[in-house]
């Protein structure tokens, strides 16, 4: 009886010190899986950092893309004020933002094509001398010959008339020469009187306005994205090569590039300088 109970004693020690290394174990492994779930201190750091650089790198797409459809309104503001076309971006802007370890941050900005056939229409014509004024007078001269009884035609070369008058009007003051077929100089236009020279040329007046709005976005809503001062903030505008076929073909087509300092921009959001002096120290090359 003595050795028995000795015998039960012995099994129930092994079996608690079984059991006790079991939970242990259980213990060990529950807290290395949940060590595996939760990632250190400097990793979940990194992750939220990686995660605010995405946020404000997409903040900054959206901004460009903004910049791009405020500079084409600017030029249909403009050319409506002088004819009754309207002129639409043929799509959307794209904007994709990056980056660069070592450089900084590189926007490639897609910019659409202005559609709208009126302007190009007018300057297709004059290009090719075909005077729109000495096409107006012809007709004119026709109307009142053959139809000067008729009154719904000569209200219709009214209204014709009204149209093509002032696009005329900027047309030949934009290309014209200061000095006349005869030799004779030009007397100079009285400043109030001076047309908007944008049908001489709409596509560069085009790009000019969404160079200008895309400069204007890097300085005014660049702080969040944390520029280092050794790095650069690059913008890279080029147009959409998937172009309407109504669209005449833009022959001076190029990439512009917009280049400005991190140190130059941390001292413009500091209030050390001026936003014109700012914008004089952005490097714009075109290729």
């Amino acid at each position: 009886m003595h050795r028995a109970t000795r015998l039960m004693i012995t099994a129930g020690l092994i079996l608690g010190a079984a059991g006790s290394l079991a939970a242990q174990s259980a213990s060990q492994d529950g807290r290395a899986s949940a060590k595996d779930r939760i990632p250190p201190t400097t990793e979940r750091r990194e992750a939220a950092r990686l995660r605010d650089v995405r946020y404000q790198i997409g903040q900054m797409e959206r901004l460009l893309e903004g910049a791009v459809e405020h500079g084409a309104a600017v030029i249909r503001d403009r050319l409506r004020a002088l004819m009754p076309a309207d002129m639409l971006l043929a799509e959307n802007a794209h904007v994709r933002g990056f980056r660069l370890d070592g450089y900084g941050m590189f926007f490639d900005v897609e910019v659409p094509s202005l559609e709208g056939t009126l302007p190009w229409s007018f300057r297709t014509l004059d290009q090719n001398d075909l005077d729109i004024d000495n096409a107006m007078r012809t007709l004119r001269t026709f109307v009142d010959r053959a139809a000067a009884n008729d009154i719904n035609l000569q209200q219709a070369l009214k209204r014709v008339e009204l149209q093509v008058a002032p696009i005329t009007a900027s047309l030949d003051t934009t290309t014209s020469s200061s000095v006349d077929q005869r030799g004779t100089p030009n007397p100079p236009l009285a400043a109030s009187s001076s047309p908007d020279p944008i049908l001489s040329s709409p596509n560069e007046a085009y790009r000019s306005q969404v160079r200008e709005a895309l400069v204007d976005a890097m300085l005014e809503h660049s702080r969040g994205l944390n520029l280092g001062v050794s790095e650069w903030f690059t913008v890279a505008a080029r147009r959409i090569e998937d172009r309407s076929r109504l669209v005449p073909p833009d022959n001076e087509a190029r990439t512009v590039v917009m280049r400005l300092s991190g140190a130059d921009l941390h001292a413009f959001l500091a209030g050390e300088i001026s936003r014109e002096e700012a914008r004089s120290r952005v490097d714009i090359r075109e290729f």
